[in-house]
């Protein structure tokens, strides 16, 4: 794979972490930024749908009136999101464990919300 001090998956590497292949110790920061940090729910829709467009995109090819066909692709689709945002959380942390990270990275932007909250609560009623 890459050289022992890379911090960024080579074109390489990348394909292979996008088919769920595991990155060498060195990286787990990007492998952080890339399941958590900013982005990470947009670039893992996108992961789900690109390759679903091509194989929806032949519906177009049927023949009959264009709202059978761009319906026959809705019916294929909205589930597809649905399904891929309810489990995102599942494959990330899944991500976050094979590669060697605490799963509980996930939740941390949330409880930090959480935390927040709390302080800027016990700040203005006296209990800080």
């Amino acid at each position: 794979m890459g050289s022992p001090d890379t911090t960024r998956p080579t074109g390489l590497e990348y394909v292979g972490y996008q088919f769920g292949r595991t990155l060498p110790p060195s990286m787990q920061d990007w492998v952080r930024r890339d399941l958590v940090g900013p982005g990470s729910t947009t670039r893992y829709m996108v992961r789900f749908l690109v390759p679903a467009v091509p194989l929806l995109a032949l519906f177009l090819l049927i023949p009959g009136p264009l709202w059978i066909r761009l319906a026959m692709i809705a019916l294929l689709l909205l589930p597809f999101v649905y399904f891929a945002f309810a489990l995102m959380n599942v494959y990330r942390r899944h991500r976050l464990l094979s590669h060697g990270l605490d799963p509980a990275l996930i939740g941390a932007k949330a409880q930090q919300r959480v935390d927040d909250v709390r302080d800027d609560y016990e700040r203005r009623h006296g209990r800080a």
